[in-house]
């Protein structure tokens, strides 16, 4: 009896200074993430895992990474992602943290309050020269007869090998276009002739090419409309110039006789001789002088104002 109750007082003793060292070590109390996979396309790399569940609680994850400087130089340490340290998705872009094309290892742990779970890491190491490389979108158009590519800007390290040529010709042109986002000149067009076009993605850094994409062909619009659309522009631009002082000369005539019109008097009333013939008076003796009015009918008026017109 006496063994048996120091037995127990010991076991209580241990647990009682057990449990709080235990529990301020953060015991493991939550499941690790599962499943740790890497998708990677087009030199965008997304860690995944699978979700640890606690009814009615959020549960936080923290990301680590591991390069061959930290496995070789670094006694294998490792370093907390750039952007994906308490997170509370299952997911985390890593493309920040891959910086080289060298195996990269990742681990993820799970937290809940004070309690986090054990570290669970990838099953094979990461390269970024295994992204998956998609074909580029690419936009074709012309200007006039220029023919003009877009490809969509998928980031620094991407470049285009685009691949051109006049249809039913068997030379074909290649030019490489050093950045998407935006227009980029290819060629001169013939007149009605069609181009087509068709391009791959290029990453050097990691000596890497994707497919080709569909070949896209465009048509060269016709020299007859555009040289009637010359010749009736430059005959209207001529006809302006030439017309435009005219109707300006026309429209001040016009506004000089409307406003200001020019009378002539018939002869008939015009004065010839000047006064002092017409009037014979002394300045000492001031005698009558004689008047004499002509009166005439409207009829001989009339006569006599055509005869003095002719």
């Amino acid at each position: 009896m006496v063994l048996n109750e120091a037995s127990a007082h010991l076991v209580t003793g241990l647990l009682c200074t057990l449990i709080p060292i235990l529990l301020a070590d953060e015991v493991v109390i939550l499941p690790a993430p599962q499943n740790l996979s890497i998708h990677s396309v087009n030199m965008k790399h997304i860690l995944t895992w699978n979700p640890v569940i606690v009814p009615g609680e959020a549960v936080n994850y923290s990301v680590q990474y591991q390069g061959e400087y930290e496995r070789t130089f670094a006694n294998f340490s490792w370093i907390f992602s750039s952007w994906c340290s308490s997170i509370s998705t299952p997911a985390c872009n890593v493309t920040d943290d891959i910086t080289t094309t060298v195996a990269y290892n990742f681990q993820v742990k799970a937290t809940l309050g004070n309690h986090s779970s054990a570290w669970s890491t990838l099953k094979e190491f990461f390269n970024r020269n295994s992204t998956i490389l998609t074909s580029p979108k690419m936009n074709i158009s012309t200007d006039g007869y220029n023919l003009i590519v877009e490809f969509e800007d998928l980031g620094p390290y991407f470049e285009f090998n685009v691949t051109y040529w006049k249809k039913r010709f068997n030379s074909q042109e290649i030019k490489t276009v050093r950045k998407g986002g935006h227009p980029e000149h290819l060629t001169i067009m013939e007149a009605g002739a069609e181009y087509c076009v068709k391009a791959q993605t290029i990453v050097d850094i990691i000596d890497r090419s994707s497919d080709f994409n569909q070949v896209e062909c465009i048509r060269a619009q016709d020299e007859s409309p555009l040289l009637a659309l010359v010749l009736f522009s430059s005959a209207g631009f001529i006809l302006f110039l030439v017309g435009l002082p005219l109707f300006i000369w026309k429209m001040s005539q016009l506004l000089r006789y409307s406003c200001c019109p020019v009378v002539v008097l018939p002869d008939t009333l015009k004065i010839t001789d000047s006064p002092q013939k017409l009037i014979s008076c002394k300045k000492e003796d001031i005698e009558p002088c004689e008047t004499v009015v002509q009166v005439m009918y409207p009829e001989e008026f009339f006569h006599s104002w055509i005869q003095d017109t002719l």
